[in-house]
């Protein structure tokens, strides 16, 4: 029997009115390092530090909202539920570690705990602990969990729901999971924290270019082996490190120091790590005059920045964040509801709502229901009449 890489891909066909058996596979292990990424990118790098607090902050502190239908309800289950999804945290908190692993692996994965069939309590899992278990076919049919040598699958319930939902970012060459933006930004990672280990390398060396001691002996004669490393020994004792820096140095006869100077490509080198960062922030997508990079001209003020940076980077994540909650989550609370989120309580658009608001109040032409459609609130009654 032919390995099931080579046999000839099969006609999909349209489904009868029957319960299909899978069988579920092995774990799918991603190829990615997720542990590596975090160390090198989160907890070594400045910039793209930055950049994932940026974000996650921002999301996470967009509150969510629920409608039935057109209605938005002030208070209901799903909403106590969000805001305070289990005993240890409060919704915030939760949806900006989400946000984070998001950021930072590509993926993240949210746990509902059920009891007596009503989803009681949320939790976030750590991405590198998770494994996509997927059928004959390639669908995802379960997720386990391994922590401290132990694996815990979490599958589909017989009711048909998944406890477990996955959210990632376009990866155009992996069926089951994310692309990190630290993958792609992967060698102005590598370039900015290479300048760091050279500049701390530099200080080290008491901020000082490299040189030569050259001894001119009598006759043209050199060091003896003992002489040698007596020299090299009183010059790393003494003359190495930032708290030597500046220290005259005292030679023998015949000896003479020879300052070497910088290249060119070393004296570049901090217009590369500027380089490096910035391409660092457009792979997250944070605009680089918020992170007080130099040199951005893109933006004519601060204001505009963080306008950007909410319109193209933060909210798009919550409104995608809000679309997987309603479809995994809001059917077991109600047919008919939708999670959505809060835009207007996000004060760096409140000069941009003051704005639509101006021009809706203007337009004498709609009725008070068109205005508040426009302006992303409900209709109310009586508002239909000019």
């Amino acid at each position: 029997m032919k390995p099931f890489w080579r046999r000839a891909p099969e006609t999909k066909t349209a489904s009868p009115a029957l319960i299909a058996l899978s069988l579920m596979g092995s774990p799918r292990w991603s190829g990615r390092d997720f542990l590596a990424a975090a160390r090198e990118g989160v907890l070594k790098n400045a910039v793209a530090y930055r950049c994932v607090r940026m974000i996650a902050e921002g999301a996470a502190s967009v509150p969510w909202l629920v409608y039935d239908g057109r209605k938005e309800l002030e208070t209901h289950p799903l909403l106590s539920l969000l805001a305070r999804p289990n005993p240890e945290e409060e919704g915030s908190a939760l949806f900006e570690r989400w946000y984070a692993f998001l950021q930072t692996a590509g993926d993240a994965y949210l746990e509902a705990a059920s009891a007596s069939g009503a989803v009681r309590e949320l939790y976030v899992l750590r991405p590198d602990r998770v494994s996509v278990v997927a059928d004959a076919r390639g669908w995802p049919v379960a997720y386990d969990y391994k922590v401290d040598g132990r694996t815990t699958r979490l599958a589909r319930e017989p009711s048909g729901f998944m406890p477990v939902l996955h959210g990632r970012l376009f990866h155009p060459l992996d069926d089951h999971y994310g692309l990190s933006p630290m993958a792609p930004a992967g060698t102005a990672l590598d370039v900015h924290n290479a300048g760091a280990a050279w500049v701390k390398a530099l200080l080290d060396n008491a901020a000082r270019p490299s040189g030569a001691l050259v001894y001119k002996g009598p006759d043209g004669g050199s060091l003896t082996d003992e002489q040698f490393n007596r020299l090299k020994r009183e010059l790393e004792d003494s003359y190495q490190g930032a708290a030597n820096a500046g220290r005259p140095m005292v030679l023998e006869g015949g000896l003479e120091w020879r300052s070497m100077s910088y290249t060119p490509s070393e004296l570049d080198f901090a217009n590369s790590r500027a380089v490096a960062a910035r391409e660092i922030a457009l792979a997250f997508g944070v605009p680089p005059m918020l992170l007080g990079l130099p040199g951005d001209n893109t933006y004519a003020n601060y204001r505009e920045a963080n306008l950007v940076f909410w319109r193209q980077t933060v909210l798009p994540l919550v409104a995608k964040t809000a679309r997987m909650l309603t479809a995994w989550l809001a059917p077991r609370f109600g047919e008919s509801l939708r999670i959505g989120y809060d835009s207007d309580a996000v004060d760096a658009l409140a000069l941009e709502r003051e704005a639509v608001w101006e021009r809706l109040s203007q337009a004498s032409f709609l009725t008070l229901n068109e205005r508040r459609a426009a302006a992303g609130y409900s209709a109310v009654e009586g508002g239909d009449g000019v």
